[in-house]
């Protein structure tokens, strides 16, 4: 893998490890799994190991065909970097002092992976006493997160497609995640157009938006609540000194992270670096704004008309399993005949107990209602 001119020098100013980061990136990424407790609770991957500072994740021997797998097709588990997971760890570690309910904003949410972890660690901590408000701006890639979320299944998560400035104006949230965008040096061995679009000038650009953006948003985060500021990417300019920036210009405390090694604790964050971690390069830093602390009132979900996709694990027409193979015609889109006794008309096409989707049964033949956005398109 060949770097960009700049990018060694910064990265050893900013971790003093770019030598070890930088071999890492020459290899093969890890793949990882986060289970949804509310369908799954052993991993369906035999050797597995867990993710040391996930409840839900599990690491991969190697990566398997997802898109072949009828469970990942029901929301039983989500495809997710183990380094991503931990902003997952650090919210239940920086919250677990909240009683009673929470409201939370994933301000930059698009695919999903980030909602959907707070989703569950929510669900667990609060059952229905919750809301969880999920943005992304970017209409192409808020399809795919509202996709994700209805795979989900969680009726008290809803998402918007808003700038960050149309939260501004009163304190409607007691959490809000910023996984903001950035350079993405965390993910190079991924994602190779990040790579070819790095440059000294993007830092420095991405560190710009991502004052602006919590700017922005500042106003909506309660006097005394938390702000979890997250990137993937290493530079201390998007990092550290962002955050030093939050507590100095918009007024905040920045809340002192736990040790977790091999976590690399920075001088106001946590950073995960390939090479000492099976993942990908993430941040993590938590802050508290200043001021005291306020009851909020306006319902966010009806404030911004979030749209509510979460699919009901218990369907109101009757479940019909069938085999592994029939599950996957029937979410390739193709005709299929039902199990010998399976009721007449609307059902619910479901393997090992996880509703899939819609399907009407005529007796010799029946109709495949599965969308057609959704629809496996490779060979089954």
């Amino acid at each position: 893998m060949v770097f960009p001119n700049g990018f060694a020098a910064l990265l050893q100013a900013s971790t003093g490890r770019a030598d070890e980061v930088v071999r890492a990136l020459g290899g093969q990424p890890s793949v990882s799994i986060r289970l949804n407790p509310a369908k799954l609770s052993a991993c369906p991957f035999p050797d597995a190991t867990p993710v040391p500072w996930s409840p839900y994740g599990f690491l991969l021997k190697e990566r398997p065909v997802f898109t072949l797998d009828p469970l990942f097709h029901a929301g039983c588990y989500y495809v997710q970097d183990s380094s991503a997971m931990f902003v997952g760890h650090v919210f239940r570690e920086m919250t677990a002092g909240l009683t009673g309910g929470c409201r939370v904003l994933d301000l930059c949410a698009a695919p999903g992976g980030k909602t959907t972890d707070l989703a569950a660690s929510l669900r667990e901590r609060f059952g229905d006493h919750f809301t969880l408000l999920s943005n992304e701006v970017m209409r192409g890639r808020y399809s795919v997160l509202r996709s994700n979320l209805e795979l989900w299944g969680d009726e008290r998560v809803g998402c918007v497609s808003r700038d960050p400035s149309a939260f501004g104006g009163e304190p409607l949230f007691d959490v809000i995640l910023a996984d903001v965008p950035c350079s993405g040096e965390g993910m190079f061995r991924k994602d190779p157009q990040a790579l070819a679009e790095w440059s000294l000038s993007t830092v420095d650009f991405c560190a710009a938006r991502s004052k602006r953006i919590l700017s922005d948003i500042w106003p909506a985060l309660k006097p005394g609540g938390l702000l979890i500021y997250s990137t993937c990417t290493f530079n201390h300019l998007e990092n550290d000194d962002t955050v030093a920036w939050m507590a100095d210009e918009l007024g905040a405390d920045v809340l002192p992270p736990k040790p977790f090694p091999p976590v690399v604790n920075t001088r106001y964050g946590q950073l995960l670096l390939p090479g000492l971690v099976p993942g990908e390069g993430q941040y993590v830093a938590a802050l508290r704004k200043h001021g005291e602390a306020v009851v909020l009132s306006a319902d966010p979900f009806l404030l911004f008309k979030a749209e509510r996709p979460a699919v009901s694990d218990t369907p109101r027409d009757p479940l019909v399993n069938v085999d592994r193979a029939t599950a996957l015609r029937y979410l390739h889109g193709d005709a299929i005949v039902l199990p010998e006794g399976a009721p007449p008309g609307p059902v619910v096409i479901g393997y090992d107990g996880h509703p899939l989707g819609p399907a009407k049964n005529l007796g010799r033949r029946c109709n495949n209602l599965y969308p057609k956005s959704r629809r496996i398109r490779m060979d089954v």
